[in-house]
């Protein structure tokens, strides 16, 4: 019996995989990749798997240089300085708050006990400072998913502290979204009841309406899988998209909620040609069209879009995102893999592939 259904389930895997690599593509063939017939993405000027940067979505110089110099010295007074000259209502100091915070998460998995000890240092050394206090709190926040399981003690207890360490960095910067933008994700592990949510959403949209990383960080809350329904996620999004003003990515918010709600295995073969997907993926496209120059969340929505126009064979578009986005996968949906490097690699070969077998090449590809 065990091998009936082992039969069953290839067959099944193959039925999926094959119309996706070559579903009304006659001019589209798997080939090896020493064959001279193979699409080359080096032709296209893409960096090597083993040379993009996991750490980010997009480039952000001045972060990473004041990494570099706080994991080599210990120093955390580089870290301080950057977050203090960095605007507290923007995209940025978010993302970099983050940045710090998962540094130090993964340094103290590496090295137990000792693994980002400059953190604790900053914290002991200037306890009023309000962006090590951020740093902190989404640190802890960070550490009860690599840590803990949702739902045990541990986790718990890490996400109690958080919020202890959220309010007092409120306090420290009153003005500041990012306190309460770490709450949210709080709220989510801890399962705060929808009015209770609603408070600290208030508390974000108040000082940041147009945040796009809190509307994901909401989102998050609001799919099936946490606190809310397909519905309440989609309405939420949907929302958020036809309040957004002129220039505004969060145009492209529905197409994080059909990301949200994919299921594990689809087996509707046109499910990334459907009507849902398709005005989502529109909408992001409308979104980065009109985004303002220098908006550093574009990367984050390119990466998305990437996966969804390769999976819908939509080869050229698929192209004409990822030359602006190559070298850096630090984005969904690469970062749900153990490998994101690998996985970006894998569906930028595809959209290679596809696009020269429409007669696509690197000198008709608009820069």
């Amino acid at each position: 019996m065990e091998i009936l259904w082992f039969l069953i389930a290839m067959a099944l895997l193959v039925g999926i995989l094959v119309p996706f690599v070559n579903r009304r593509r006659p001019g589209l063939q798997q080939v090896d990749p020493r064959s001279p017939d193979a699409a080359n993405p080096d032709d296209y000027g893409f960096l090597r798997q083993e040379e993009l940067d996991i750490r980010l979505p997009g480039p952000d110089q001045d972060l990473l240089d004041v990494l570099d110099v706080v994991q080599q010295t210990r120093n955390w007074q580089a870290a301080s300085q950057l977050l203090a000259g960095t605007p507290a209502e923007g995209e940025v100091r978010w993302q970099r708050v983050q940045a710090f915070a998962g540094a130090a998460s993964l340094e103290l998995a590496q090295k137990p006990g000792v693994g980002g000890a400059w953190l604790r240092t900053w914290r002991a050394e200037a306890p009023k400072d309000a962006g090590g206090a951020q740093v902190h709190a989404e640190f802890l926040v960070q550490q009860a998913w690599r840590s803990s399981s949702v739902g045990e003690d541990d986790f718990r207890i890490i996400l109690e502290e958080a919020r202890g360490v959220c309010e007092e960095a409120a306090l420290l910067a009153p003005g500041d979204p990012v306190p309460y933008i770490v709450e949210l994700a709080v709220a989510r592990g801890l399962g705060y009841p929808h009015d209770r949510f609603d408070q600290v959403w208030a508390k974000v949209i108040d000082r940041a309406p147009e945040h796009m990383g809190a509307h994901l960080a909401a989102l998050h809350y609001w799919c099936e899988k946490w606190h809310g329904s397909r519905e309440e996620a989609d309405h939420f999004a949907t929302t958020a998209a036809a309040r957004a003003p002129q220039g505004s990515l969060l145009a492209a918010l529905p197409l994080f909620a059909v990301h949200e709600h994919i299921p594990d295995l689809v087996l509707v073969q046109g499910f990334y040609q459907s009507a849902v997907v398709t005005k989502a993926v529109e909408g992001a496209l409308y979104a980065v069209h009109s985004a303002r120059p220098g908006d550093p969340m574009l990367a984050h929505v390119r990466h998305l879009l990437i996966g969804f126009l390769v999976r819908s064979e939509r080869w050229a578009e698929a192209m004409n995102q990822l030359i602006w986005v190559d070298g850096h996968v630090g984005a969904l949906p690469w970062t749900l893999s153990d490998d994101p490097a690998a996985e970006y690699t894998v569906y930028r070969n595809l959209a290679v592939a596809g696009y020269e077998a429409n007669g696509g090449s690197p000198a008709t590809l608009r820069r």
